[in-house]
């Protein structure tokens, strides 16, 4: 990642879309799109010109239609019919997202600040933006890195990901290497979404100097959407980390200098919804001035390594599916888990999954614990999905027995719901140190197997199965008492700049003689040195 410039000679385009009698958007996708274009919304007849005209800009791949087709869960998105029944001036932009393979905000950002500049010459004047998603991201780069903040007045981010998300470490992470060859699921974008990739981002952002030329606006939601969707999934994942919208956490949505506009109870794909949020953002919009917002930098709120208890909630597993032999993971439940639910991502759907409990109850696809999902489109895109959701669970060694018809790859994610969380930390390198030592410390009573904890460490780039064969390093922390309750060691083979993903893997005895396994994920970010 980093500003390449290798995308800036984009084709732009304007015009009025679309061209019907009722000057209303009709729903249907464009038929002809490209990374660049933008449209002109319909004039309303009654327009008032004191009204800023709003750009709209989409998110993770995304396109410009996701203002007023169909979402994925929720219907028509009636943003821009209520934009145009309160006299607005709309347009919208089509990132490098609409070709399908998502871009990181360096690409997106320069080529959105090229469409603003010609924006705002076609309305003659500045223009607010409302962002989705990523498409906070990649407005912010624009405005900030690539100086266009001339052309624009206020910015709104609605479950904009400022500070990354855990889905996309997972996505990068040791276990979903197989599943992410296969797919083809790792692009720029999601990497870019990395949280330690984003708290880099921050450090470069938050301090210069462009950042205080636009006032920001930020939304977050704290719905996962309807169960079995591939949101609860992504938020049942997230919500070790905190209060979530199903792909983004709260405390993602938040800057250091924004006014704050709401928390409610709305998933990642219906914040973007007239319905929604119109009512909130439209006193915003009538002007584009500055206002006095006092920082409501909150340091339980904004940071990823300044949240909650960090992934313990998760155990994760993945390789390959081969089609001569089943394949068998077994994951220890403690006793006081209020539910487990453990999902299976996959890359096609000729997979059979069974699930044996302690006591050799089968559950398979006719029991009522078991589900399947839409084909994720979002971090995951194009996984299939299955799983079992299960209630007071009994505590042992539960089975996932998977029967595949063809060679493929699994992601298996198990999350606990507990009526206590333990705290385990884990030390990764700050942007100052590159032998910062990893560190991982278990609950009072908890003890780790012999051996310690394992480490593995993934750079970027790497990709599914020449990653897993040679690509990665291992090592495995010592205890640094004799309760074995602190386990410390080096990084396993730091030896250049840039983006890691670091899979820790801890399992063992609890404070009930209880077994049980943790796999926790870190992303960090090493910034090249003097010396390189």
């Amino acid at each position: 990642m980093g500003r390449s410039g290798k995308r800036v000679n984009a084709v732009i385009k304007r015009g009025a879309f679309p061209l019907e009698e009722n000057r209303t958007l009709s729903g249907r996708r464009l038929t002809v799109s490209e990374p660049g274009t933008w449209y002109v919304g319909a004039t309303p007849p009654d327009v008032d010109m004191n009204k800023p005209p709003v750009v709209f800009v989409p998110g993770l791949r995304g396109s410009a239609d996701d203002w007023w087709g169909d979402t994925t869960y929720h219907g028509k998105n009636d943003m821009f019919e209520r934009m145009y029944n309160n006299q607005y001036r709309t347009a919208f932009v089509e990132l490098y997202d609409v070709s399908g393979e998502a871009a990181d905000m360096w690409d997106n950002g320069a080529l959105l600040a090229q469409m603003l500049e010609e924006i705002r010459r076609y309305f003659g004047e500045k223009v607010n933006i409302v962002a989705h998603s990523k498409g906070g991201v990649d407005t912010q780069t624009a405005l900030v890195h690539d100086d266009a903040h001339h052309h624009v007045g206020r910015v709104i981010t609605l479950g904009s990901s400022h500070w990354g998300s855990p889905l996309a470490d997972l996505a990068h992470s040791w276990w979903a290497g197989w599943l992410a060859e296969l797919l083809d699921m790792r692009d720029a974008g999601t990497e870019s979404l990395q949280t330690g990739y984003m708290e880099h981002f921050r450090s470069l952002t938050d301090s210069h100097a462009n950042v205080k030329n636009n006032p920001y606006f930020t939304a977050a939601g704290t719905d996962w959407g309807t169960f079995p969707s591939a949101l609860w999934m992504g938020g049942s994942y997230l919500s070790a980390y905190g209060s979530n919208d199903g792909l983004v956490n709260v405390w993602s949505t938040r800057l250091p200098y924004d006014k704050h506009l709401f928390t409610k109870d709305v998933d990642h794909d219906r914040i973007r919804m007239g319905s929604a949020s119109f009512h909130h953002i439209d006193p915003i919009l009538h002007s584009t001035g500055g206002v006095t917002v006092e920082s409501v930098f909150d340091e339980t709120a904004a940071s990823f390594e300044r949240t909650g208890n960090q992934g313990m909630h998760q155990v994760i597993r993945g390789q390959y599916l081969p089609v001569d032999r089943r394949v068998e993971e077994e994951i220890p439940v403690e006793s006081g888990v209020r539910e487990v639910v453990f999902h299976l991502m996959t890359d096609h759907t000729q997979v059979k999954a069974i699930l044996v409990s302690p006591s050799n109850k089968v559950y398979d696809g006719k029991s009522t614990e078991y589900y399947q999902t839409l084909e994720e489109s979002e971090i995951f895109r194009g996984a299939k999905s299955q799983g079992f959701r299960v209630s007071q669970p009994e505590p042992g060694e539960w089975k996932v027995i998977l029967d595949s018809q063809r060679v493929g790859a699994y992601l298996l994610t198990t999350t606990f719901s507990l009526t206590s969380v333990p705290e385990v930390d884990v030390i990764v390198p700050n942007s100052n140190h590159w032998e910062t030592p990893v560190r991982v410390r278990l609950p009072k009573g908890w003890k780790s197997d012999d051996g310690g904890v394992k480490v593995r460490l993934v750079p970027t780039g790497m990709k599914g199965l020449g990653m897993m064969e040679t690509e990665y390093s291992e090592e495995n922390l010592k205890p640094e008492n004799h309760t074995q309750t602190s386990f410390a060691g080096p990084l396993p083979k730091l030896t250049k700049a840039g983006m890691y993903n670091l899979t820790a893997e801890v399992q063992g005895i609890n404070e009930k003689g209880e077994r049980f396994a943790r796999t926790l994920i870190r992303s960090f970010y090493v910034p090249q040195g003097e010396d390189e």
